[in-house]
Formats: structure tokens, C-alpha cells, sequence
């Protein structure tokens, strides 16, 4: 649904704001989520949200993937929420706090719209190719931090032997010699590597977003300038992406009818991984 230019809004930002190139994009806050919901529902996601509660549910097609976009008041809570089921049964689940960046995070539901590829992308050089430090310990737990020293990326192991995690966080340092974290990302080591590396690797992309001005966690961290598409140009300039997606899921949906020889099965509606369920 388009929303109504003149009712008030902030579904209405396009119209009447003045918009900013904002960098570095992992700093730049929230931005709009119709940058993800939009780009699922046009490839064919339905919209399972309760009209009377705060919040979006989207389900992929087969139901093996859902992304749930949940405000929470808690600074540190998870806003989305994504969840899947692989073939072979496998289930895995991933959380994002509330200023994760959704051009950021539309790297891994991008890849969910798209057929595995037949090698697994990398996961550090990229990182390390764009100026990040690297470093592992004895335990197999690995470390890369952004040269900026507050976004980071780590896959760790509470205890060695245990099963591998992978957290991202942008964090600054806080009061009593802590640190005050920005948003955060959690991932299941069950999820698909391709899709942990698509997230990972949108971690190093350098170009500008558009952003209100002071419309970011810490506007003293960020680079702002007004240029870039404004009110309906920047309105219209989803389209371009959402024609992206229409195609995309068109040759997944090809790739997949030609693999299996029969429309993919219907699965159960993922579930969360045991003990990360909000």
C-alpha cells in the first residue's frame, strides 16, 4: 500500500525531508525498512503481520524462512529477527539490533532470495582486503576490527570444544571503561555459510547512505552532506531495486523447478534455534 503523502507520518519520509549522504554507512542508523519488507513481499513473501500489533512477519514461500522486524525498547534488544530451515532439516536463527543499518543487512535477506552458490564465498579476506586487523587464538575463536576500531566482527566459543557463534557489533567506549554498544548482530554457526558471508561482506562496502540529518545514533561519528536524490526522486528510486528482486526470485524460482524437477515442497514454518528465542 502506497502510504498517503499527507497524513503524518514517518512512512512519509521521502515527501518533505531534507536527505543527507551519510558516512560510514555502518554508523548511519536504522534507515528505512521498506528497503528489506518491500524487496521480500515483491519476490513473493507473504505478509503474515497481525494488523493490530506492532510489528512485521514475512514468510518466504516454501515457509522455510520467516523475518520478523519486532521494535524492541530495549536499547539492546533485537529488532529483526530471521529464522530458516535448510533441506536437510537443519534449522538456524539470526537477530539484529535496532540500528543495524538495513542496507547492511539487506546483503544476507538479498541472499535469501537467491539459489546457494556452488562455492562458499570468504568470509575474512574480504575483511582483511579493506584494512580490517584479523587475529585467532589457540581455541579456533577468531576477531577482525574495522580500522575505526568500533565495528567488529568475532566467531567465538563459550567454551572450547563448544559449537561457534558469530557476533557483530558497532560499540563506543562508555562510562567506567565499557563499552556502549551501537547495534549488534548475532548469527547461528547452523545458518548457510553463503549467507553469513553475504552479511559479513556487506560489513566492508564504503558508500554513502541516506539519511535525515541527525537522524543517527551519534551524529558526531558520521559524516553528513546534503546531496543525492530528495523527496519523490528518492521515493522512486526503490523501484530500480524492486525490478532487482522481481528478477531474482523469478530465476531462483526457475533454478529450483529445474534442480528438483517439481515445485519446491511446502516445510514446516521455522523454528528458533533452542535457547536465542525472544
Amino acid at each position: 500500500m502506497t502510504p498517503d503523502p499527507y497524513l503524518p507520518t514517518r512512512a512519509n519520509f521521502p515527501h518533505g525531508t531534507i536527505w543527507f549522504e551519510t558516512q560510514p554507512r555502518h554508523l548511519a542508523g536504522r534507515g528505512d525498512p521498506r528497503h528489506i519488507t518491500q524487496a521480500l513481499r515483491t519476490a513473493g513473501w507473504a505478509n503474515r503481520s497481525d494488523p493490530d500489533f506492532p510489528h512485521v512477519l514475512l514468510v518466504s514461500p516454501a515457509y522455510r524462512h520467516t523475518v520478523v522486524l519486532e521494535p524492541d525498547p530495549e536499547p539492546s534488544g533485537a529488532w529483526w529477527r530471521i529464522r530458516g530451515q535448510e533441506e536437510d532439516g537443519r534449522r538456524w536463527y539470526t537477530e539484529f539490533g535496532a540500528h543495524t543499518p538495513v542496507e547492511i543487512l539487506a546483503h544476507l535477506t538479498d541472499a535469501l532470495l537467491q539459489p546457494a552458490p556452488e562455492k562458499t564465498p570468504p568470509i575474512w579476506s574480504p575483511l582483511t582486503a579493506a584494512g580490517w586487523s584479523y587475529q585467532r587464538d589457540g581455541h579456533g575463536n577468531e576477531l577482525a576490527r574495522h580500522p575505526d576500531g568500533i565495528l567488529s566482527l568475532e566467531r567465538w566459543s563459550v567454551e572450547p570444544g563448544e559449537t561457534f557463534h558469530w557476533r557483530a557489533q558497532a560499540a563506543v567506549p562508555g562510562g567506567g571503561g565499557g563499552l556502549h554498544r551501537i547495534w549488534h548482530a548475532y548469527l547461528d554457526e547452523q545458518m548457510p555459510p553463503h549467507l553469513i558471508a553475504a552479511f559479513t561482506t556487506a560489513l566492508t562496502d564504503t558508500k554513502p547512505v541516506q539519511r535525515a540529518m541527525y537522524d543517527v545514533p551519534h551524529s558526531h561519528l558520521v559524516t553528513q552532506e546534503q546531496r543525492g536524490p530528495q523527496g519523490e526522486q528518492l521515493a522512486d528510486a526503490p523501484q530500480v531495486r524492486l525490478k532487482a528482486m522481481r528478477a531474482a526470485a523469478r530465476k531462483a524460482r526457475r533454478t529450483a523447478a529445474l534442480t528438483t524437477g517439481s515445485p519446491a515442497p511446502r516445510a514446516t514454518p521455522a523454528a528458533a534455534a533452542p535457547g536465542r528465542a525472544r
